[in-house]
């Protein structure tokens, strides 16, 4: 089978990779990923990736069922993000010796067959003991359409639908460790939803490399180095305006919208940076992305999906609410792997 990844071990020189738990440490404050813009128009009162979390909800991390109350649920999936670089905008200092890694770089041109690769994004995701990251694949991005400016859950639909890939901006991922924590292993499917779910443990300065545009994956649950967890009330409250900030001498502490503090040594939280890079196969393809050539946008996107629809015997599109034509999108394109029939 063609190799869909590639595991690096280390990634860093010793040094470098310290400098990336003091980059955190420095910028010292982390916001909930649920804190993200909401969709304007579409979806309008549905979370960005409405779509992971009602999956996650129905079936749990590895596709067998769910047993906590919603509220604890979605708090376990809550985790803390914040942006190093976004294109030409870089956000903290000493992210440089990550972004521009000869090994990322050679993984991502290698997987994609890609003849250029432009540095695109760094970010860095933290979750805390009891928390997990269900089971999704990343935003993608269209010619003319990013996460910037169209709703991610609709991004999501459009590359699963297979009916936009002439105008599809392929991206390679590099997700790397830092720090102590001994769980949140990074569990993914690398034979596809069908295929069987394997994992890697997240082990300080390694990273793996791979299209999670394309390839479903994960975090296993985080424990604290005593096994322990965060109790499911904490966890519940893990929501909307919650904080992690750092207090330094190694301690972060988590503040929630509803007052209660959590506190935290960096060995007891998972701490991930990814990078993702715009795989181009020739100079023309470049170009046309470069220079904003025939390009997408959401009247295009819906007239596209509603014909595709019609094809499929479903009627009445325009006529629905838009949360309700975002839940028949996401119903309709994307298939979340299932594992309740494997033995």
């Amino acid at each position: 089978m063609t190799n869909t990844y590639a595991h690096v071990n280390p990634l860093l020189a010793p040094a470098d990779a310290d400098h990336m738990l003091a980059i955190a440490e420095n910028l010292g404050h982390f916001e909930t990923y649920a804190d993200e813009g909401t969709s304007e128009g579409l979806g309008e009162s549905l979370p960005q990736r409405f779509d992971v979390g009602l999956n996650y909800v129905h079936r749990g991390l590895d596709g067998k069922g769910c047993s906590d109350e919603p509220a604890v649920a979605l708090g376990r999936t809550n985790y803390f993000r914040e942006t190093y670089v976004y294109g030409d905008e870089q956000r903290v200092d000493g992210i440089e010796s990550f972004a521009a890694h000869p090994l990322i770089l050679q993984s991502a041109k290698s997987l994609s067959g890609a003849a250029i690769i432009v540095p695109a994004i760094v970010y860095a995701n933290i979750l805390v003991p009891g928390q997990e990251l269900a089971i999704h694949t990343d935003v993608p991005e269209f010619r003319g359409l990013n996460r910037k400016n169209t709703p991610q859950w609709l991004l999501v639909c459009m590359l699963h639908s297979k009916l936009f890939e002439g105008w599809r901006v392929p991206i390679m991922t590099c997700v790397a460790w830092f720090g102590g924590n001994a769980g949140g292993a990074f569990t993914f499917y690398p034979g596809g939803g069908a295929g069987e779910r394997e994992s890697i443990s997240a082990d300080h300065n390694t990273a793996i490399v791979l299209d999670t545009d394309r390839f479903f994956h994960g975090v296993e649950r985080v424990k604290t180095p005593s096994l322990k967890e965060t109790a499911n009330e904490g966890i519940a409250q893990v929501g909307s305006g919650a904080t992690l900030e750092y207090a330094g001498q190694d301690q972060w502490r988590l503040h929630t919208s509803e007052g209660r503090r959590f506190d935290y040594q960096w060995a007891d939280l998972r701490y991930s940076i990814s990078w993702k890079g715009y795989c181009f196969v020739d100079a023309d393809s470049h170009h046309k992305w470069r220079q904003s050539e025939d390009c997408l946008n959401l009247s295009n996107v819906q007239e596209i999906f509603e014909r595709d629809l019609r094809q499929r015997g479903v009627h009445g599109v325009a006529a629905l609410s838009p949360d309700d034509y975002a839940r028949l999108l996401v119903a309709t394109y994307v298939s979340f792997p299932d594992e309740s029939d494997q033995t």
